[in-house]
């Protein structure tokens, strides 16, 4: 039975989002007396974020359920400098056009996710550019500067993991933990943020952040951490053989984007679940329940649910139609994945490997070795088949029972 007695912290509590907080009875008392924003941090590297993010904008959705108001932080400024933390080499240098491009496609997914508008919980977006832009050097280090020292941020794991391996860290990204802390403060000041939620590899960037806005403006201001994200066999969410589960739909394909959740591991249904949708923890706690073959319908909700959440409802429906059509009716759901065959010929190993089924020609010929690799049902075992097509004709290829594409001349 949860202690708290804030709808926010509870729900948070319940569905397993909480890791560590700065001070979870202020938080508490707070979030029960009244409106709190809260805000996330995202830096605009990519036109999509991948689903490891997804967890942190799942928190600014639970934040508004609740009642409280997300603030949704691009990073437009840091983007610039790049966060080292988790990284082993400095991050390459974008144009203001590519991370302006980049922010407008990121916001879809939170569109579908949030409700944004004027009201008092109403979701916003904002670009640290803004005031980050604004300010001058000289000045930001003759305000901001003596309230942080280099022994402490030397302690930060972010640093000292890429001193340990003798990566090097350049300057510029040696700041950017000055500049997290004072997007806390800025917002804190000219927006009312009370809080900032963020992975659990953020944590030190967060309490300099709470402590800055102390130290400075006299501010109560609080943190929450999530745990790290991953899967039941020790890898990392949101990473594939075939590369990142990316959010938006023009960076992967939603039938993809689907089967990634059909798939996971049965030991991650439940979390994932509590975690990723909306269904009431009473149904949560049934479907994580079933045992051998009926797990497999869990995963199917799983699959729904946040590709629903994330891509529509249309789109989940769509996707499982072609999975139901590809694995039941042995047919070529209009969903999957397409591969365009260049001239009609390719050899079949080189299909494999560009639909991401394996990782490298050497991967493929071991898949069709085993006999997993199947054209329109029929298997290939010759790693130097080479597919034909007739112009405009097409074939579905097979790997194992839950990978599949068409392939089109």
């Amino acid at each position: 039975m949860s202690t708290y007695q804030s709808t926010l912290l509870r729900v948070l509590e319940e569905r397993g989002y909480i890791h560590q907080t700065t001070d979870a009875a202020g938080l508490d008392k707070l979030a029960a007396d009244r409106v709190v924003p809260g805000y996330v941090g995202f830096d605009a590297t990519a036109p999509s974020l991948h689903i490891g993010s997804l967890v942190q904008i799942m928190m600014l959705r639970r934040l508004q359920q609740t009642g409280h108001k997300p603030v949704v932080l691009m990073g437009g400024g840091t983007t610039r400098i790049g966060d080292p933390t988790g990284r082993d080499e400095s991050r390459k240098m974008l144009s203001d056009e590519d991370i302006a491009d980049n922010i407008a496609s990121i916001r879809t997914v939170f569109e579908k996710l949030l409700t944004f508008g004027d009201g008092p919980t109403d979701a916003v977006m904002v670009d640290n550019q803004d005031w980050l832009g604004e300010l001058g050097y000289i000045e930001l280090l003759q305000e901001v500067g003596p309230h942080f020292t280099v022994n402490r941020m030397l302690t930060f794991d972010s640093v000292k993991l890429r001193l340990e391996r003798e990566q090097p860290m350049t300057f510029l990204e040696f700041n950017y933990m000055i500049l997290q802390g004072y997007d806390f403060r800025h917002m804190a000041k000219e927006m009312g943020v009370r809080l900032q939620m963020g992975g659990s590899d953020q944590w030190g960037n967060i309490v300099n952040g709470v402590e800055l806005g102390r130290r400075m403006d006299g501010a109560e201001l609080f943190g929450v951490t999530t745990p790290l994200l991953t899967t039941a066999d020790g890898a990392k969410m949101g990473k594939t053989a075939a590369g990142a589960v990316w959010l938006n739909e023009d960076a992967l394909p939603a039938y993809d984007f689907w089967q990634y959740w059909r798939n996971v591991d049965d030991r991650d249904v439940g979390r994932f679940l509590r975690l990723f949708t909306d269904l009431p923890l009473e149904e949560i706690a049934r479907l994580e329940a079933l045992e051998g073959s009926e797990i497999n319908q869990a995963k199917t909700v799983l699959a729904d649910e946040v590709t629903a959440l994330v891509r529509g409802r249309e789109a989940a429906e769509r996707a499982n139609a072609t999975a139901s059509d590809t694995f039941a009716g042995g047919g070529a759901g209009d969903d999957l994945p397409v591969l365009d065959v260049s001239g009609g010929e390719m050899r079949i190993g080189a299909a494999l490997t560009a639909l991401g089924f394996t990782a490298s020609n050497k991967e493929a010929k071991r898949k069709l070795a085993e006999g997993a690799v199947r054209i329109d049902d029929k298997p290939i075992t010759d790693p130097g088949h080479l597919i034909v097509l007739p112009e405009g004709g097409e074939a579905k290829l097979s790997m194992g029972k839950k990978k599949h594409a068409i392939l089109r001349s």
